[in-house]
């Protein structure tokens, strides 16, 4: 049930997305019952590919807690994370992760490949995956089918 109300956050973020004229992909880090991180896809704005949702999010929540260890938190995300965002997440000791949809070109939560749970980086994540993952593709493929209109 939480999963689902952090998640409806993180599609939150993705809708402040969409009304830039961007992806649709958002995110949120929750710790202690609290939202600590925020973040939507920029890359088109600032013109910078490491804008992603997740990195945000991190960065946020980074400054929130003044430390670069995010320890104990879960982040939501939209979208299953890229092998940028995976390896960030492992860099920031996120302990858990929880998308929604699954990204047949990028995605390394699984699809493609399993970053976050590989045994040989010295930390792992617990990984849900699918939360409201009807919802957040539908979003994604709206926003391209309107794009190729």
């Amino acid at each position: 049930m939480d999963d689902e109300k952090w998640m409806q956050a993180a599609i939150d973020e993705a809708k402040l997305a969409e009304q830039k004229g961007e992806v649709p992909i958002g995110a949120v880090i929750v710790k202690n019952g609290t939202i600590i991180g925020r973040g939507h896809n920029l890359r088109e704005s600032s013109m910078d590919p490491t804008t992603h949702a997740e990195m945000l999010a991190i960065r946020d929540a980074s400054k929130h807690l003044a430390a670069w260890r995010l320890l104990d938190s879960t982040l939501y995300v939209t979208l299953e994370p890229c092998p940028m965002c995976a390896g960030a997440i492992l860099l920031s000791r996120i302990h858990r992760v929880v998308f929604g949809a699954f990204d047949p070109k990028a995605g390394c939560a699984g699809t493609l490949m399993n970053l976050l749970q590989d045994e040989r980086f010295n930390h792992t994540c617990e990984l849900t995956a699918g939360v409201l993952g009807e919802s957040c593709g539908s979003m994604l493929s709206t926003f391209f089918r309107r794009l190729r209109q």
